[in-house]
């Protein structure tokens, strides 16, 4: 296949597909080695930022998927009629930093981190898809682990955990879940996740 038609292949089966894609099933579905497949995802995203299109191809850790480009997001859901999700509550998002940064974790160590029973609150995130069940600790009564997931990466903007603003260790007497703290995180004015770290430097 020539450049350009893989290219398109691959817009295609993105298209079609509507989830986010594993790269070696794109590979194995063009029946091609993953560097000419690798060329023509960066290609194919080059191209719709460069031309500002209304499609953007985003990646998620090994995965690839077309999505909408986030400045037109307004007017896609008032054209499909689709109802902005709520926000995350404070609580949420204390509870989701803990899973994020110390995945995977239990709810018990989230509870011990908040001080407070966090089970209304990790039902919250799971309906979100923003945390799953990844298995049990291996110790007595084997509690359930949770991590995030690929939409918690997609609702803020992450291509990989590793894009995460570093957590800062707190000094003597500050709350590790101040969301005043150095290298907490935190959401931005873009729904990103940014640190205040992060937000002093672009002030």
């Amino acid at each position: 296949m020539e450049r350009k038609e893989i290219e398109s292949a691959v817009e295609a089966i993105l298209f079609a597909s509507g989830e986010p894609m594993q790269l070696k099933r794109l590979c194995a579905a063009l029946e091609l080695a993953r560097p000419a497949v690798e060329r023509a995802l960066k290609d194919l995203g080059d191209r719709y930022a460069f031309d500002r299109r209304g499609i953007r191809l985003v990646q998620m850790d090994d995965c690839w998927q077309l999505c909408s480009a986030p400045e037109y997001g307004d007017a896609v859901h008032r054209a499909l009629e689709v109802r902005k999700p709520a926000k995350l509550s404070q609580p949420a998002l204390e509870a989701l930093t803990i899973i994020a940064y110390y995945q995977p974790t239990t709810r018990a160590y989230v509870d011990q981190i908040r001080g407070v029973d966090s089970s209304y609150t990790m039902s919250l995130l799971l309906n979100r898809d923003l945390i799953e069940e990844c298995g049990r600790l291996q110790v007595p009564g084997r509690p359930r682990l949770y991590r995030t997931t690929k939409q918690f990466l997609r609702a803020f903007h992450l291509s990989s955990l590793e894009d995460l603003p570093e957590l800062a260790e707190p000094s003597e007497g500050e709350d590790p879940l101040d969301p005043e703290a150095d290298g907490q995180m935190r959401l931005g004015e873009n729904g990103e996740i940014v640190s205040s770290e992060r937000e002093e430097e672009t002030e």
